[in-house]
């Protein structure tokens, strides 16, 4: 189980190169209030001053903490001369010529011999990124620091909690410490380490209530109770230390700092610890073997071995699951182009292929939120445009007064015995007219569609086309091109389809029944005429031989100008003419049904033919024609720094947790067990 820490520090150095932070992996964070002791604490688990110190909030960015156990200089040396048991390269660490040393992760092979230069370094680095003030920032510092007195550990020294902003701290400092610092024991792989003073109410901890957000069942949850030396006198922290005033699951282990005088004095940390063990077996006899700085080292290095056996298994399907994602995602931005002209073609004639089967409704992306393509047309053609013709009143616009004028105007100056029929076609053709709107709004409709299905194909089904964005626009261009030529193509075809109508009015058409009654109906008007006419001659002889009452010439004073009488809006029809105007409001609805009928058939098949089916047929030689020239192949095919830039991510991302799971599988099952 020794190799389990050293494991997840190679797990993380491995998702550090590339930036990332994918995979959350077991270690301890530390979490205590501003001058709680947590610096001290970090320093009696390595053994070495290195933290910076000072007054108020020191700890402004966190810092991850890899301790490494190494063998002893002597040992090592004698690895390298050959003599003595040969060790792995990795453990030897040879060239390093250092009892103890740190590493950054920002200063590249760079060995920190002189513990004085890593706290300045800490500084510095804390300076670049969070200001020379008191300004904080989530971005870790990486420090790895080899020893043979460490244990194998991995802890994040977080900022402590603070209340009161300084220097050019933000109002809200104590909001912004609290949420790095929830992001941080947040992961459910880490450990929480929380660090309470002595001489404080536990019921007051904020590391202890932060602790208790989010492991409300404390089993990621240690406590760390220092300064046990600065109580009052006549009090003891042995309640606490035993658990009896707040309970934790993990334990709760007593150390004893180094006092601000030990520090100026630079007292030894080996004194210090000679010190502690020397205090707790005078006031804490009965639990000195579980306290101690040397038994929390203990006790960290065991509870993470054995959280990380126990999130390993977690930790195998999480590497696996990403690889897999990661791969599909690296496959879907494609090879870098070596042949263009294939490359060029293969991409047209997915998109062309993928257009079509838009169409046909055989897309491999289809989508579920709106209709598209090939159905969306036949609502336009089924629903839209035939629910528009039907709606449709033949006979709107016209009213009797308007069919009753209409047959006055073609008998000219003689009075109609008949309904003539030069009536009948006048109005029947102003009511054809008006399905012409409707029939050029479905070509329009159609057209908009197929505009659509461009962008349909560039988004789902031809992912390389992102590739390749001056390509996508020239394909968008040459698409819409095309369907802007057939335009006004198809609109004449469907102008003509009711221009032809209008051309010629078959009253012989075999559904036009009603012209058949009408035309008896005219023939017994005829008889009735003639022998009305045979009456009205034998009356008007009587009324010649009887002086006319009444009729004589007006006088000059009695002059009408029947000219200027206006004809009435409005007025009463006599028999004749209300049987005239409903004989023709039945025969223009009865041919205006067949006309309707006929155009509502005919234009969607036009518009296939003319439009839809044409850019099928001839999308791919279009696209060909005007895309496949030696002149533009290099210059279609030039792939977007965004997608270079991701694919060089991606597959730095997939090329880490190859790694991660080769080094996971590295281990064996009795190791973890």
């Amino acid at each position: 189980m020794e190799t389990l820490i050293p494991t997840i520090n190679r797990l993380q150095e491995v998702f550090l190169t590339v930036g990332a932070e994918v995979i959350q992996l077991p270690q301890i964070v530390v979490v205590g209030s501003q001058s709680s002791g947590k610096s001290s604490v970090l320093e009696s688990l390595v053994g070495r001053d290195f933290l910076p110190r000072g007054s108020g909030i020191v700890t402004r960015r966190p810092l991850v903490l890899q301790l490494v156990n190494v063998a002893p200089l002597q040992e090592r040396l004698k690895s390298e001369n050959g003599n003595g048991v040969k060790q792995n390269p990795q453990s030897s660490y040879p060239g390093v010529k250092a009892e103890e040393w740190g590493t950054f992760l920002h200063c590249k092979n760079q060995i920190f011999a002189d513990f004085q230069e890593i706290r300045q370094e800490i500084e510095a680095e804390t300076e670049r990124g969070s200001g020379d003030n008191k300004g904080i920032t989530p971005e870790p510092i990486y420090l790895k620091i080899f020893s043979p007195k460490v244990l194998n550990l991995t802890l994040v020294d977080l900022p402590g909690i603070t209340k009161v902003p300084v220097g050019d701290q933000p109002e809200d400092i104590e909001a912004q410490v609290q949420e790095m610092i929830l992001s941080f024991i947040s992961n459910p792989n880490s450990l929480i380490l929380t660090v309470s003073p002595a001489n404080s109410d536990l019921a007051t901890s904020d590391a202890l209530k932060l602790a208790r957000e989010v492991d409300p069942d404390g089993r990621r949850t240690l406590l760390v109770v220092s300064k046990l030396d600065l109580m009052d006198a006549g009090t003891d922290a042995l309640e606490v230390l035993l658990g009896r005033v707040i309970p934790v699951r993990l334990g709760i282990i007593g150390v004893v700092n180094r006092s601000q005088h030990d520090i100026n004095t630079q007292k030894s940390l080996e004194d210090t610890v000679r010190d502690e063990h020397a205090f707790l077996q005078r006031h804490y006899p009965s639990l000195a073997s579980r306290a101690g700085s040397r038994y929390l080292a203990k006790t960290l290095s065991r509870l993470l071995m054995h959280h990380i056996r126990d999130c390993l298994p977690e930790l195998k399907t999480r590497v696996t699951v990403l690889s897999a994602q990661y791969q599909a995602r690296l496959n879907s931005y494609g090879q870098p182009v070596e042949d263009h002209s294939a490359t060029l073609l293969q991409i047209v004639t997915k998109f062309a292929s993928d257009y079509c089967n838009t169409i046909e409704g055989t897309a491999r992306y289809i989508q579920t939120s709106e209709l598209c393509g090939g159905a969306r047309i036949c609502y336009i053609f089924h629903e839209t445009f035939g629910r528009t013709l039907q709606s449709i009143d033949p006979l709107g616009g016209l009213t009797e007064l308007d069919i009753l004028t209409a047959i006055r105007n073609a008998t000219g100056p003689r009075p109609a015995l008949f309904v003539p029929e030069v009536s009948f076609e006048l109005l029947v053709k102003r009511q054809i007219k008006r399905l012409e709107e409707p029939s050029m709004r479905c070509v329009e409709l159609v057209h908009e569609e197929l505009q659509r299905i461009i962008q349909h194909c560039s988004s789902y089904s031809t992912q390389e086309l992102i590739r390749f964005p001056k390509l996508h626009d020239s394909i968008v261009e040459v698409v819409t091109g095309l369907l802007r030529k057939r335009l006004p193509v198809t609109n004449e075809m469907v102008h003509n389809l009711v221009a032809i109508e209008l051309a010629y009015i078959n009253t012989k058409h075999p559904d036009f029944t009603d012209a058949a009654q009408v035309s008896a109906s005219v023939n017994s008007q005829q008889a009735e005429a003639v022998d009305g006419g045979k009456r009205w001659k034998s009356e008007k002889v009587a009324e010649e031989r009887v002086p006319a009452a009444g009729f004589g010439s007006p006088s000059k004073s009695q002059a009408i100008n029947l000219l200027d009488s206006a004809m009435p809006v409005s007025r009463k029809l006599s028999a004749k003419e209300q049987r005239d105007c409903e004989i023709i409001q039945r025969l223009i609805k009865c041919y205006f049904l067949i006309v309707r009928k006929s155009i509502q058939d005919s234009v969607p098949k036009t518009v296939m033919h003319f439009l839809v089916n044409f850019v099928k047929e001839h999308l791919q030689s279009e696209l060909v024609g005007q895309l496949y020239k030696q002149g533009l192949l290099q210059e279609l095919l030039i792939e977007s720094q965004d997608t270079a830039q991701q694919r060089t991510e991606v597959a730095q991302m997939l090329e880490a947790l190859k790694k991660a799971h080769n080094i996971i599988s590295e281990m064996r099952e009795t190791h973890l067990w």
